[in-house]
């Protein structure tokens, strides 16, 4: 009879191998603090199962899912897309946008530019501008005029790093000939020129196409509300499901277009406002769901419009950072409000304005633009990076598109959220928002481990 000594070897080695696996398990930890001591770093994180009994912990559980997750990013703002274009090299461009946009850098995977002007550009552009009094409704004369010389070139250079990043247009005001105060500032659209702004928009969408570049969603009207952007417009709830109904649905309809149509895009302290355009039978069937930003309200309205519509999408599309801003309240209010706020509220997005500006905060329109704005980068001498970018990149870098929001439980100065992704991974992104490093540990079915937030910080942890 054979020795079985081999054998038992063998399965010795194999214990203690998936032992050494268990005791190195691929928990990674990434952390930036309040006070800029760790800016996304990755830190030493050892298997530990140690006794947590004295220590909080937060239980996920895959079996509840909810909400897909569409990106994370910015805007692209056309004043973004000059300084990008005008102060970098070439070379220097191709090293940024693998950083910024490949899955080997920090992953963003939604980008929010503005269908004409915004205010974050040099000045006030539509795509069919015309001489005072002249109207143009066949829209004979419309081009995609400034934007085919930074805006254009530059989504084409990122779009051949990541190919798949999904991209939402929106409008701060249609041309000043459609409106009711023929200026760009303020006024709301005449009603005769309706249709024309419906084709205006299925125009702007097949004229990107055009350029290689797919429309994922629009949103009718950038702060609908706002009347004080240079440009804007202002646009009622009845307005955008009349709009909707009439002939932006249709319109679409006929051109056989896919991009999404978004109500809304603006502040949280309105949620009857999509509310509104949503009980609209008529409009309804057209919309995918209503956009928000965060500059007035509470982040949990996103929540009231889903349960009042809970078959549309949530999206949130806008928030500053400003230049006077301080780096870790910053940091604090926007991970608890936005990456973990929003998407507990249904998000499928969450995006900052902006990607990029100069030191001095420019470009943006006069009488009206915003003069303070601080971008994710700062382009001079150098590129800054500022703290929108850590705020995006906590949440880009580990959770793609397609990701799954699934279920942890809250605790008090400990808020969280959680996703599973298309490869299976899970990902807790946890901000500890009191004064002293926190024990933490992580249930996941029947493991669990132990990790230290220090002080003021947010954790993305990471392990499949």
């Amino acid at each position: 009879m054979k020795s079985r000594l081999p054998f038992l070897l063998s399965v010795l080695v194999l214990i203690a191998c998936e032992t050494q696996e268990k005791k190195t398990a691929p928990y990674e930890q990434w952390v930036t603090t309040a006070d800029k001591s760790m800016l996304l770093e990755k830190v030493a994180l050892p298997y530990s199962s140690a006794d947590s009994s004295n220590v909080a912990v937060i239980t996920i559980d895959s079996t509840r899912q909810h909400q897909s997750i569409d990106g994370f990013g910015y805007a692209l703002t056309g004043g973004s897309a000059m300084l990008l274009h005008t102060k970098l090299t070439k070379i220097q461009r191709d090293s940024l946008f693998k950083e910024l946009f490949h899955e080997t850098g920090i992953g963003i995977s939604y980008l929010r530019i503005s269908i004409g002007a915004s205010d974050l550009d040099e000045f006030v552009f539509s795509y069919d501008d015309l001489p005072k009094g002249k109207t143009d409704p066949t829209l004979a004369h419309f081009n995609l005029s400034y934007d085919t010389l930074h805006l254009i070139p530059i989504l084409k250079e990122i779009l051949r790093i990541n190919p798949t990043i999904k991209l939402m247009g929106s409008p701060w005001s249609p041309p000043v000939w459609m409106k009711t105060n023929q200026n760009a500032k303020g006024g709301s659209l005449k009603p005769e020129f309706y249709d024309a702004y419906a084709r205006y928009f299925v125009k702007y969408i097949q004229a990107m196409a055009k350029e290689g570049i797919t429309l994922d969603a629009i949103t009718l009207q950038n702060e609908p509300e706002n009347p004080n952007n240079t440009p804007s417009l202002l646009m009622t709830a009845e307005d955008q499901a009349l709009f909707v109904k009439k002939n932006l649905g249709s319109a679409f309809k006929e051109a056989n277009l896919s991009t999404k149509i978004i109500v809304f895009d603006h502040n949280c302290d309105h949620p009857d406002y999509p509310i509104a355009v949503l009980n609209d039978v008529d409009a309804n069937p057209f919309i995918d769901g209503s956009a928000f930003h965060l500059y007035l309200g509470e982040i949990e309205a996103l929540n009231q419009v889903h349960a009042a519509h809970p078959n549309k999408n949530i999206y949130f599309t806008e928030q500053w950072t400003s230049g006077k801003g301080d780096f870790g309240g910053d940091l604090q209010w926007h991970i608890k409000n936005l990456i973990i706020g929003a998407t507990r509220n249904w998000s499928r997005t969450v995006l900052e304005w902006n990607l990029a500006a100069d030191q001095n905060f420019d470009p943006h329109t006069a009488n009206g633009g915003c003069d303070i704005c601080q971008g994710a980068l700062t382009i001079g001498d150098s590129v800054t990076r500022n703290v929108s970018y850590y705020i995006i990149a906590h949440a880009s870098k580990f959770v793609p598109t397609g990701s799954t929001r699934i279920e942890s439980n809250l605790l008090e100065g400990l808020p969280n959220v959680t996703f599973l992704t298309p490869q299976g991974k899970k990902v807790l992104i946890v901000m500890n928002e009191t004064d002293v490093p926190q024990s933490v540990a992580v249930q996941y079915h029947n493991n669990k481990t132990n990790h230290t937030l220090p002080a003021h910080s947010v954790s993305t942890i990471v392990w499949k």
